[in-house]
């Protein structure tokens, strides 16, 4: 993998995401051309149509990034592939139609928008075909040797059999007898050479998969591998990498100290988040105010009560602050204190079942971004009484409280809506590996990954 400010991405999907821009850039210009021709137009030279072109397929290529073209089952499944395209290619064209309405420009014509998106279809469909029986082909995989044979080997075993996994696992090297749960795992004993055994598999990297690592490294073959250029990793580190999420399960407080993570490099990353913050807000709150205000009134009109709610979370170090959205349960829905959201809640009225399912009801939030008590981007507020009980037991919960909550974030574009206290706990791995490593970078990304989630919404109550 290449981290890229801080943040992993598989090498398969940097370079098809590389190819895909160029061909979007080719597909750009074969249109504009093709219209040219139709209508008797000198072509003139391509570089006095650069910002233009490139301008068109950043913007084809933000919505692919958006609906997930580049997620791990686009890139396994080509039927999958094909129907991201397809919305993602529909909304860049409409997006591009708006861009052009407002600001026109000689070098850029609503009329080649049809050829583009026919033209990108095709280019992008063939790139897929060419390439999708290698995606998942051991040239794209890398090769990984596991130290251990018990229970965390099992782990990184069950991981690598995902389709979308980027690894291989070559070999399993048991080190002990003890709680031996991976059969095929080789002794340590019955390999002569830990080195030339490494060298002779063409590994990439080894991770250390040991239930109990106290004397029992084997410290010289480890030197000597890493001396050979093979990237020696442990077990959580790994998993963090791999999953875009710290393990609770075998993280301690040592690895959160001494691991790559929690920067002094943040206050800069803080201060471009507030600006953004404070921009992104102030022209969605006006953008957004006539929607409000209309879903506020069939809120009304739906139930008796306030058109909107609002409530005690918990934000930044732990302080409180009030929450606004707009209604959608029944105004005795905590009468007897606050509870998980359930399937189908029986509490959630009419109206209630569509704000929440397009996300509609989370749009007056946008006031606390710009008062600055929440951001775009961060672990969700919970109920004070909530985050009583979950730090109770749910091991580093509070940490989560170091950066601003969010409308967004890191734990809800990966992981369906929670309601549990093991749901709490799998977000937490989430939202613990957003606080470790967030940048601007990773921001955007998650803001262009919501689009995929509002789009096709996993698990909302």
């Amino acid at each position: 993998m290449i981290r890229l400010f801080k943040h992993y991405i598989p090498h398969a999907v940097l370079l098809l995401g590389l190819l895909d821009l160029v061909l979007l850039i080719m597909a750009s210009e074969i249109a504009w051309q093709w219209r040219a021709h139709q209508i008797g137009m000198d072509v003139g030279e391509v570089g006095g149509r650069g910002v233009a072109l490139m301008g068109t397929s950043l913007v084809i290529w933000l919505a692919m990034i958006s609906v997930g073209v580049y997620g791990p089952y686009a890139l396994r499944s080509l039927r999958f592939a094909g129907a991201r395209l397809l919305v993602a290619i529909s909304l860049a064209i409409l997006a591009l139609a708006l861009i052009d309405f407002i600001l026109p420009s000689d070098l850029f014509w609503r009329s080649t928008l049809l050829y583009t998106m026919v033209l990108a279809i095709v280019v992008l469909v063939a790139d897929r075909l060419l390439l999708n029986s290698f995606l998942g082909s051991s040239a794209f995989r890398r090769r990984i040797m596991v130290l251990g044979a018990g229970g965390r080997a099992m782990r990184l075993r069950e991981l690598s059999e995902r389709p979308e996994t980027g690894f291989a696992v070559v070999a399993y090297v048991a080190m002990s007898e003890d709680k031996r749960l991976v059969e095929e795992a080789i002794p340590r004993a019955a390999i002569h050479d830990l080195g030339r055994f490494v060298e002779n598999l063409g590994v990439s990297e080894v991770v250390l998969a040991l239930q109990e690592r106290r004397n029992a490294l084997p410290l010289k073959d480890l030197l000597r591998i890493k001396t050979k250029g093979v990237h020696v990793n442990d077990f959580s580190s790994f998993i963090e990498r791999e999953t875009g999420r710290v393990d609770l399960d075998t993280v301690n407080p040592s690895w959160l100290i001494f691991s790559d993570g929690f920067s002094s490099g943040r206050m800069f990353s803080s201060a471009v988040k507030r600006i953004f913050d404070i921009t992104a807000s102030l022209i969605l709150l006006v953008l957004t105010l006539p929607v409000i205000a209309l879903f506020a009134a069939l809120v009304k009109i739906d139930s008796k009560g306030p058109a909107f709610f609002r409530q005690q979370r918990v934000g930044l170090y732990g302080e409180a602050f009030t929450l606004i959205k707009l209604r959608s349960m029944r105004t005795d829905a905590e009468k007897d204190g606050a509870k998980w959201a359930e399937e189908n809640d029986p509490r959630i009225t009419r109206v209630g079942r569509i704000i929440r399912k397009l996300r509609i009801d989370e749009l007056p939030q946008t006031w606390s971004v710009l008062k600055g008590q929440m951001s775009f981007v961060g672990p969700r507020p919970e109920v004070p009484a909530f985050v009583d009980s979950l730090e109770e037991v749910i091991p580093f919960y509070g940490e989560r409280h170091m950066v601003k909550p969010g409308i967004t974030g890191w734990a809800q574009i990966n992981y369906p809506y929670g309601a549990s206290v093991e749901d709490s706990r799998s977000k937490l791995e989430y939202d613990l590996y957003y606080a470790k490593n967030y940048t601007p970078f990773l921001d955007l990304v998650i803001l262009l990954q919501t689009l995929r989630v509002i789009l096709w919404p996993e698990g909302a109550r």
